[in-house]
């Protein structure tokens, strides 16, 4: 057993801070630093830190099998290969497959001249199987209604595009079907070929879920509507794959008004619709948490308040029912607004350093309110993917722009590494939890930590976050840890950052003039800098007393992670 303390008390630098400057390891203190402590005592586990982080998904599903979707599904398959899971929209729809943006069809269902059902898993099982062959798992979204099926089908396929009504893609993908008994049919053959296809055991790991959003414009019907619906699928899922992991209702705005709490009374003590018994089956309840990022005096101010009161409002309705203590939960989007393919001026903390911050200081927040409600959260779904086909850095909500690595995606990559259990983290610049719900990040910034520690490794995640798009200060950080029983011992200790010059293809971008079309040997140096990068080289530090500290400047948005791995003092002889 260890402990780790970043202890709050400000000390003189020492050597360590000196050799680490002549490293090159840490960034050099800026005159207007101010001055940040942070403690982490490994004496003090909340349990396993759940990798919440490895659900990701899209609107277009046809854009997994393009040349940057399926390279960007490796990279997220590698983060914990076999343990990420992905969701998309339209996985039912008509159509011949060609992506568009907040759309996409595989021609899956079809009605011959006698009205009897035609079956083609051609494009579905492409879909499914780049992502496998990658380390991805479906998250499986049982939507939308094919045309032939629609109670209501024309007109059906949209023509949206940015700046046009968002009500305009609610077309006859978003009715309910013509018959319920022939939804049902759907799905079993359905089930049944990924049965088939992947296994027992491969489709039991999946999440099943029906439909998106049911309780806005994605479902036109009712909710009572929507219960039938639900129904008749999970009874259809559940018929040929008893154990499969079903649940939903996957509601916008976190409880979504009544409808969670109405999907939940229903799953669990109402009439199901099929079988004519209490109860439908219900193995995880899923909901969506959205910010609300808007234009201030000419920058960009984040909403992160709007999204964690999304949580903090579902995780208290799911806790009003006691027969789910315990059940896990899916925030099934979780993201800074609710648009991916939409573009805007508030939207313009994308690509940048911006939304690697939030996602890090959001992040950590799910996991306090988590532990508050006494809620099993096991993910918390990242809606970013990519758009094939689009200019570099367009301004879309996503991962990686035409095969170059956002920012954001190396908060993943850190996040990814993280490994055993939670340790309690304290920071005399966090703000806390309450006031943060209440007003967001305004006042003063965010300089905060989540740590991990498993075996002889530790993990202390670090950033740097402000609401506010504006320049600031950096923080001089540091991290003394506390209660290490190897002592006298040593510590090896990387150092992964992401500000403007490391992890930042984006900012490379730039600098380069913001090429349109970058040749070959531009477009490499773009790659390289979109990877996790360390900051200066890995260095060893001695732990004296059952201590180490470390310290560093950490730039607004920034993040770090510190990597330490403890060793025992090699004896005198040997050195």
């Amino acid at each position: 057993m260890f402990a780790i303390s970043l202890g709050s008390r400000r000390k003189p630098p020492g050597p360590g801070l000196l050799a680490g400057l002549a490293l090159g390891i840490l960034m050099p203190l800026t005159a207007a630093a101010f001055p940040v402590g942070i403690t982490v005592d490994a004496g003090r586990p909340l349990g396993e830190l759940e990798p919440i982080w490895r659900f990701f998904g899209a609107d277009e599903p046809n854009y997994t099998y393009g040349r940057d979707g399926s390279r960007l599904l490796g990279e997220l398959g590698r983060l914990r290969r076999g343990e990420v899971f992905f969701r998309t929209h339209n996985l039912l729809n008509s159509g011949d497959g060609t992506p568009a943006l907040k759309w996409g069809s595989t021609g899956v269902y079809r009605e011959d001249a006698q009205g009897q059902p035609v079956y083609d898993w051609t494009i579905l099982d492409r879909i499914f199987d780049t992502g496998l062959q990658r380390g991805v798992r479906p998250y499986v979204q049982i939507g939308f209604m094919p045309r032939d099926l629609s109670a209501q089908p024309d007109p059906y396929q949209h023509a949206w595009h940015p700046g046009a009504k968002y009500s305009e893609i609610y077309t006859g993908w978003a009715h309910p079907p013509k018959d319920y008994g022939s939804w049902e049919e759907l799905v079993r053959a359905w089930a049944t070929h990924c049965l088939e296809r992947y296994g027992r055991d491969e489709v039991e790991r999946w999440f099943w879920e029906v439909w998106n959003e049911p309780n806005i414009g994605y479902w036109q019907g009712t909710p009572e509507e929507f219960h039938r619906l639900h129904d008749h699928a999970i009874h259809a899922v559940r018929s040929v794959i008893p154990e499969a992991r079903v649940g939903g209702p996957d509601v916008a705005g976190g409880p979504g008004g009544r409808f969670l709490g109405d999907f939940l009374e229903h799953c669990l003590r109402g009439t199901n619709h099929v079988t004519g018994a209490i109860g439908t089956p219900l193995d995880f309840v899923a909901f969506h948490a959205k910010g609300s990022p808007r234009v201030v005096d000419g920058h960009v101010r984040m909403g992160i308040a709007s999204q964690l009161r999304n949580i903090d409002d579902a995780f208290a309705e799911i806790a009003r029912f006691p027969e789910l203590r315990g059940l896990p939960v899916v925030i099934g989007e979780s993201d800074p607004e609710g648009c991916a393919a939409c573009q805007g001026p508030q939207l313009a903390y994308r690509n940048g350093t911006m939304y690697s911050s939030y996602t890090a200081a959001s992040f950590a927040r799910k996991h306090e309110l988590a532990r508050r409600h006494g809620i099993n959260l096991i993910g918390a779904l990242t809606w970013a993917f990519t758009f094939e086909n689009q200019p570099f850095f367009a301004g879309f909500r996503s991962l990686a722009s035409n095969g170059i690595d956002k920012p954001v995606l190396n908060v993943f990559r850190m996040m990814s590494r993280m490994r055993g259990e939670q340790l309690a983290a304290e920071s005399d610049r966090a703000i806390g939890l309450d006031a943060i719900l209440a007003d967001g990040v305004r006042d003063r910034p965010d300089v905060a930590a989540l740590a991990s520690a498993q075996g002889n490794h530790l993990w202390i995640l670090c950033w740097h976050y402000h609401d506010d798009d504006l320049p600031g200060p950096d923080a001089a950080v540091t991290l003394r840890l506390d209660g290490l029983l190897a002592d006298p011992g040593i510590a090896r200790v990387r150092h992964f950052r992401v500000d403007e010059r490391h992890s930042n293809a984006y900012a490379a971008w730039l600098r380069m003039g913001s090429p349109p079309a970058p040749g070959v040997e531009p477009y490499a140096r773009l790659e390289r800098a979109g990877r996790l990068a360390m900051l200066g080289r890995p260095t060893t530090e001695a732990i004296k007393e059952g201590t180490l500290i470390l310290d560093f400047a950490l730039p607004r948005q920034a993040v770090s992670l510190l990597e330490v791995t403890l060793e025992p003092a090699r004896p005198a002889a040997d050195r």
